[in-house]
């Protein structure tokens, strides 16, 4: 595939929506590229990007130390667009004034439009007068720089956007990256129109590529795929497999921590369905025994990581010389697991990310690990896997052991698998299993008092988490009906022995996470 016309380049500073930002601009037909802050700014320049956008980021742009955008990259005569961070580091070294707000502003918030501008082509008020938005942060532009006008404004933040039309300098405090922001798209939209890209990116091109890149990665070497039946490693499968062919070998690993029926299902669905080089281990009591006595959920997300990998290491030894391994880690993985390509911070260690074992003896194939979860369908769809597969809900690597808090042991993996099925077969029978990203049940380390044939009983409680989503690095909390509410918890109460109360968790992401470990 020859390079493409059109190319936007986004600069990390650390922000938890960078990826996203790049998927917006890739979901408008445009190639996106993300990196470090730190990248040479005379090499992104030379290499023809057309605009660049900056980040968010965890730093204060007047500490010592914060990463900030060479002043050069201003003059440039390049379009750039400044968001959140982004947008304070434009002010900051342009001369403008950046203070810590007197309040801070995360979640929903409504902005005011002040001017015109072709950033804001089209983005219409609300009813309110007002335009919906999503803001995350503790400091703010107090006044532009010189050459600016602010063309919006929060009671809390006095310049929620910014533009210096002569230099195609633009900025925004809020994030039109997220779904949350319904405008969002369009304020995007209208930079690209500023940049005057090409919009010929596809997502056929990139099966292409990465086909190519994976020949070239492997160079005739064996692989191991890491199969979990989810639509993550199976599109890694069929992806490696139109790679390489029979140098491939899928390795199905049952570590006692997934869902009722769930082995089963997935053998049938690759080994018989599928008719794929299939290896089926049971390493249940391998995994039991690893986290055995664990209660600290980076611990067993460590130890769960260093056992898979192990036992990949078993069967690789068993066909002899494989030196790769393919897994389908995503991008919210890595962006939650470790510092990719800015100064992220670390929200919690995926198994597949940062519980790696350092001296693992396979290098890694990870075709995905750039994309998230509804770019990984759409590929799927391209590469003709079923339906079934495409639309399983997102289900952790380190299974149950992440949803049963505090000590796993196999009652507790039983009590949980048996709540958890009744979760999964009223939502399907209510017809929400695709309008829901997850819905799942918690057991949590607590007992309460019940009452049950008016006898006193002592018992366990289960959460049950239900969220809607796009990509998993925003979430809100599902409105369930009261109805189907009422049945799951009656059922769960009335059919799992041990349990005799029922939560609904209602936080969102931001701040909270999807899974509660």
């Amino acid at each position: 595939m020859s390079a493409p016309a059109g190319k936007i380049a986004v600069l990390d500073f650390g922000g938890q929506y960078t990826q996203l930002i790049a998927r917006r601009v890739r979901e408008m037909s445009v190639y996106s590229e993300i990196f470090s802050c730190t990248h040479p700014l005379e090499k992104i320049l030379a290499a023809g990007y057309q605009g660049i956008v900056l980040s968010g980021g965890p730093s204060s742009v007047y500490e010592d130390g914060a990463p900030l955008p060479p002043a050069e990259l201003f003059e440039a005569g390049v379009p750039v667009l400044g968001i959140c961070y982004g947008m304070q580091a434009m002010g900051y070294l342009l001369g403008g004034h950046v203070i810590p707000a007197e309040r801070r502003e995360y979640g929903k918030a409504e902005i005011t439009l002040q001017g015109s501008s072709p950033l804001l082509k089209n983005v219409t008020p609300e009813a309110t007068g007002r335009v919906t938005v999503w803001m995350s942060h503790g400091d703010t532009v107090l006044r532009p720089p010189k050459g600016f006008t602010a063309l919006a404004r929060t009671p809390n933040c006095p310049v929620a956007a910014m533009a210096d039309e002569e230099r195609r300098l633009y900025a925004v405090q809020f994030h039109p990256e997220v779904a949350h922001t319904p405008q969002g798209k369009t304020i995007l939209d209208n930079f690209l129109e500023v940049c005057g890209v090409s919009r010929t990116w596809s997502m056929a091109g990139f099966i292409d590529t990465t086909v190519d890149a994976i020949r070239n990665q492997v160079q005739g070497g064996r692989v191991l795929c890491a199969l979990s039946g989810g639509v993550d490693s199976s599109v890694v499968a069929v992806l490696v497999h139109r790679a390489i062919g029979d140098q491939l070998t899928c390795v199905f690993v049952d570590n006692g921590l997934l869902r009722k029926g769930e082995a089963e299902a997935v053998v049938h669905t690759f080994r018989d369905t599928f008719k794929m080089n299939l290896i089926h281990v049971d390493a249940s009591e391998r995994f039991l025994s690893a986290i055995q006595g664990v209660t600290d959920p980076e611990v067993k997300r460590k130890r769960i990581g260093a056992e898979f990998i192990s036992v990949f290491e078993d069967e690789a030894r068993k066909l002899g010389d494989i030196a790769w391994l393919a897994q389908g880690t995503l991008y919210p993985d890595v962006i939650e697991s470790v510092s990719f390509r800015g100064p992220s911070a670390t929200i919690k260690t995926h198994h597949n990310v940062g519980g790696l074992p350092l001296n693992m003896q396979f290098k890694l194939v990870e075709p995905l690990r750039e994309l998230f979860k509804d770019e990984v369908r759409r590929l799927g769809e391209l590469l003709g896997l079923p339906q079934e597969i495409l639309w399983r809900q997102p289900f952790p690597g380190p299974g149950l052991a992440i949803r049963v808090l505090g000590e796993v042991t196999t009652d507790r993996l039983d009590l949980l698998r048996e709540a958890d099925a009744v979760v999964q077969e009223e939502v399907r029978a209510a017809g929400l299993e695709r309008q829901l990203w997850q819905a799942f049940a918690v057991l949590l380390p607590v007992k309460t008092v019940g009452v049950m044939g008016d006898f006193r009983t002592y018992a366990n409680v289960i959460a049950l988490r239900a969220v809607t989503s796009q990509d998993a690095m925003t979430a809100d909390w599902a409105r369930l009906p009261y109805d189907l509410l009422g049945t799951i918890s009656n059922r769960i109460i009335n059919e799992v022995k041990g349990v005799n109360r029922v939560v609904f968790d209602i936080s969102s992401k931001p701040p909270s996470t999807i899974e509660w470990e």
